[in-house]
C-alpha cells in the first residue's frame, strides 16, 4: 500500500511539476516573441529613419559638403601649379 502510495505521489509530483514548466515554458516564448517582434519594429524605424535621412539633406550638411569640395579641388590646383613649375604635366 505504501509503493502504491508512494507511486501516485510520484506521479503527481511529476505532473504537477510539468504543468507548472509548461507555463514557464509559455511565458518564455511568448516573451522570445514580443522580442523578436519589438527588435524587428525598431529595425524597420532605423532603416526608414536612415532612408528618410539620406533623402533629405540640411543646409548644414550641404554647405559642409560644398566647403569640402572646395577644399579638395583648390588642394588639387595647388598641386598641379607646383608639378607646372617642375615642368610636369598636371
Amino acid at each position: 500500500m505504501t509503493t502504491s502510495f508512494t507511486r501516485a505521489t510520484a506521479f503527481l509530483a511529476v505532473i504537477g511539476g510539468s504543468l507548472l514548466l509548461q507555463g514557464c515554458v509559455v511565458g518564455a516564448v511568448v516573451g522570445a516573441g514580443a522580442a523578436v517582434v519589438g527588435g524587428t519594429a525598431k529595425a524597420t524605424g532605423a532603416v526608414v529613419g536612415a532612408g528618410f535621412d539620406a533623402v533629405t539633406t540640411s543646409d548644414e550638411e550641404t554647405r559642409a559638403r560644398r566647403e569640402r569640395e572646395q577644399r579638395e579641388y583648390e588642394r588639387e590646383q595647388r598641386r598641379c601649379e607646383e608639378r607646372q613649375r617642375r615642368g610636369k604635366d598636371c
